[in-house]
């Protein structure tokens, strides 16, 4: 019966959260505007303490890897790695957009009629019409598209909107929603649906089972693209 205490900070929020063979025993989580480099520490004591547990107790520690903000994977698999040196515990990474598709479950409604689709598609916030996106079987989890860095035009996932019905969510969805919505087939959830170490650690509990893990040492965010930096110029 594994402990892992899992963390997310692919976005501009951050979330920690304690399972214990796959149950929830305690998360916290926040979200705004550079939280995850001034909070994830407090959250992390938080959980920890609600769950009536020590650091030692854990058995992993698990990380959303990515895609998402530079800096907030950076924070996050930064964090990961000095408990694991400091505790001596395993790392074990969770693809962000799968994590997000797993927790899709959560928002279904009753009305199962109104709210059929085949496909999911958990979109991310890159830069202008650009999102982080893949696209999973929305009944049994399995990936159908590898996580990609899209540009959305009039004409991005014609070929599977022919076929199937898409569910298109994340903070990366809402921008999107002018240009896909046209088509029937194309459906948004109306609710915003952040990345959350809930559904990172249920996932990371399966990988924990299969001994799938991670080098401490070599590992890396999964940033899918190189970080653009900025400068002003100097007159």
């Amino acid at each position: 019966m594994p402990i892992i205490l899992s963390i997310e900070t692919s976005t501009k929020g951050c979330s920690a959260a304690i399972h214990q063979d796959g149950k929830l025993l305690s998360i916290s989580e926040i979200y705004n505007e550079k939280s995850s480099s001034g909070m994830l520490t407090t959250l992390i004591q938080h959980v920890v303490k609600t769950a009536g547990l020590t650091y030692e107790s854990l058995d992993a520690i698990a990380v959303a890897k990515g895609p998402g903000s530079y800096t907030g994977l950076r924070i996050g698999v930064s964090t990961a790695k000095g408990l694991c040196y400091t505790l001596d515990k395993p790392l074990i990474s969770v693809n962000t957009l799968e994590a997000m598709a797993y927790a899709i479950s959560d928002f279904r409604i009753l009305n199962e009629e109104s709210t059929s689709f085949d496909l999911l598609c958990p979109m991310l916030d890159a830069r202008r019409m650009e999102v982080y996106c893949a696209i999973y079987n929305a009944y049994t989890q399995e990936q159908v598209e590898e996580t990609q860095a899209k540009i959305i035009d009039e004409n991005s996932f014609n070929e599977i909107l022919q076929k199937k019905k898409v569910l298109f969510f994340g903070d990366g969805a809402s921008k999107c929603r002018s240009t896909l919505g046209q088509n029937p087939n194309a459906l948004f959830l109306e609710t915003t649906l952040n990345p959350s170490a809930k559904s990172v650690g249920i996932l990371a509990t399966n990988v924990f089972e299969r001994g799938q893990f991670e080098n401490v040492a070599d590992f890396e965010p999964f940033y899918l693209k190189e970080f653009m930096a900025t400068t002003a110029k100097v007159k």
